[in-house]
């Protein structure tokens, strides 16, 4: 069984749980390091096998993901799903532009270059970076939601190439359709099929053109300084730079990499950038807990290097390789765990923003901390509680029926000063920001004011745990019922809901969550690998804590050997 432990206060790395790397927190070595050439080359000249699973098109919480290494993510899924998306596009009648980002991995630039060659022979309007840049997701869901304001017809949608925070052998691939969020679940199932059916065939009916040619028929587009631009209208700028807060930031070596320089000169900020290195192999990195080098900036390990470096700034933070989650670092508390800066950030929005809708929502998914619902109840507002998955706050995000959308995985996104919408996919650049915002305002840092909250609704303890699960298991375990619980209390706490759908918008959650007063625990199965998850938590105690978790799991094995 294997565990991300709870982050410390002193943000100390414990390599002596057997549950740990050895080498997490440490830095890479060289033999952890891809053969980027071997990489890129097996992007070209391995050839998926449709008839075995594992190598076939599978858009999971956040696209297609895999790694030309196994078969999983090369050329030909990257030409199948290009050309699947098209005759999508063509279904719904969306002509207008298309943005296409790609973030620092390795294997972006070739799925980059695929892409183009495809969507250009289908006679789509490519919009490229201007000079090349790399581009964050919440950069092209901006672009796609700008270009679209207004608009009844000529819509625009977008292409993000990422594996977000996935290590470096990884490629990804996902689709933001008009609402410039990530896709619903109906059109990626269609993607998916249709992409899948062209490996089948092989790629009979791909339209196609040669690189160079394809690249003659895009246009450049400026994300970074549009993107930069509009931030005076989400964000209180003018409060961070009149408070001369001292500001460092690591991009992580990911898309956000030269964003942060161009937003300090822009808005005059006090704001340094700890390292521009980009290296597809990510050698600079500090390895994950699990021993792989994993660019996620809600980890201690991972974010050894800023944590090292947090007495050197009033603040600290850092984005993930295609920004689109947030990392914070004060000087109270070192690496603060996502959902205690979501607790935070969505109390101080609530407050603050005078033009949002006072029926706004504030959102979060079925996994993430029971303060926020605390906070909640004590703003007066509604809580939006839906499955795990940032696609389903797009709609409240879109119409402003939402204010904030924040899952526990460090993902979110809320509405501009005006109350209107932003982003409808996760940016990880203005929860950054809004820290910096919060600690010039509030006169305290993030984890002071967790601290506070910590007093006032109770300390909470939360983990997350994994074990392995085969496809058929995980099958079982997202088919739970409330009928297969049995238990009526829970660590000595009575029951007080078993839970299979959100109640926020009904969808199945993919597993359960059982929930009483001051505790709560919720099973489900990984969208992306073959094991699942228990997520849990207590306002009682540690100890409390792990007797939920045992007896989680006890509930979970039975249902796995299918016994009741």
């Amino acid at each position: 069984m294997t565990s991300t432990p709870l982050q410390n206060q002193e943000q100390k790395v414990q390599n002596d749980s057997p549950k740990v790397d050895v080498a997490a927190g440490k830095a890479a070595t060289q033999s952890m390091l891809v053969n980027v050439p071997k990489l890129v080359t097996a992007y070209y000249t391995e050839i998926p096998d449709p008839s075995i699973a594992a190598q076939k098109v599978a858009f999971g919480t956040s696209g297609h993901r895999g790694s030309a290494l196994t078969t999983s993510f090369n050329e030909a899924h990257i030409l199948a799903i290009s050309q699947a998306i098209c005759l999508y596009r063509q279904q719904q009648k969306i002509d207008g532009p298309l943005f296409l980002g790609m973030d620092t991995h390795a294997l972006s630039v070739p799925a980059f270059s695929s892409a183009i060659e495809v969507l250009a022979a289908n006679g789509v309007e490519i919009m490229i970076s201007e000079g090349d840049e790399y581009t964050p997701t919440p950069a092209v869901s901006w672009a796609i939601l700008t270009y679209n304001r207004g608009r009844k017809t000529g819509f625009a949608d977008g292409i993000v190439i990422t594996p977000s925070h996935n290590p470096p052998h990884d490629g990804g691939f996902k689709y933001n359709p008009p609402h410039g969020g990530p896709a619903e679940q109906s059109i990626t199932s269609w993607i998916e099929n249709k992409a899948n059916g062209f490996l089948v065939n092989n790629l009979k009916g791909v339209k196609r053109l040669r690189s160079s040619q394809a690249m003659s028929k895009t246009h450049r587009f400026d994300f970074m300084h549009g993107y930069i631009n509009d931030l005076c209208n989400v964000i209180d700028i003018d409060a961070i730079k009149a408070s001369n807060l001292s500001i460092g930031v690591d991009p992580l070596g990911g898309a956000s990499v030269h964003y942060w320089a161009a937003i300090a000169e822009r808005y005059k900020l006090n704001l340094k950038v700890v390292s521009e290195v980009v290296d597809p192999a990510f050698g600079f990195m500090t390895v994950d807990w699990d021993g792989q080098i994993r660019m996620d900036p809600s980890s201690p390990y991972a974010m050894q290097r800023l944590i090292n470096m947090k007495d050197n700034f009033d603040l600290s933070f850092a984005c993930d390789t295609d920004a689109d989650r947030h990392g914070i670092v004060t000087r109270s508390s070192g690496l603060l765990p996502p959902n205690h800066f979501l607790a935070v950030a969505s109390s101080y929005l609530f407050r603050h923003r005078q033009q949002w809708r006072k029926e706004a929502a504030l959102g979060k998914t079925v996994v993430s901390s029971q303060m926020i619902d605390r906070v909640a109840a004590k703003l007066g507002r509604k809580l939006y509680e839906v499955p795990v998955g940032f696609k389903w706050f797009v709609n409240g995000l879109f119409d402003g029926s939402l204010g904030f959308g924040g899952e526990e995985s460090a993902g979110a996104s809320f509405s501009r000063l005006n109350g209107e919408v932003w982003t409808t996919d996760k940016d990880g650049m203005i929860p950054a920001l809004l820290a910096a915002e919060i600690t010039a305002k509030e006169g305290r840092d993030p984890g002071v004011i967790y601290a506070e909250f910590a007093e006032e609704f109770g300390e909470s303890h939360y983990d997350r745990i994994e074990a392995p699960a085969s496809p058929e298991q995980k099958k079982m375990l997202a088919k739970l019922s409330p009928q297969q619980v049995k238990l009526t209390e829970l660590a000595g706490e009575k029951i007080e809901s078993v839970l299979t759908t959100a109640p926020g918008n009904g969808e199945p959650i993919g597993g359960l969550k059982v929930s009483t007063k001051n505790a709560w625990f919720a099973a489900r199965p990984s969208g992306t690998e073959n094991i699942y998850k228990i997520y849990a938590e207590s306002f009682v105690g540690k100890d409390n804590l792990k007797q939920i978790q045992q007896e989680a799991q006890t509930i979970v094995s039975a249902a796995l050997q299918g016994t009741t």
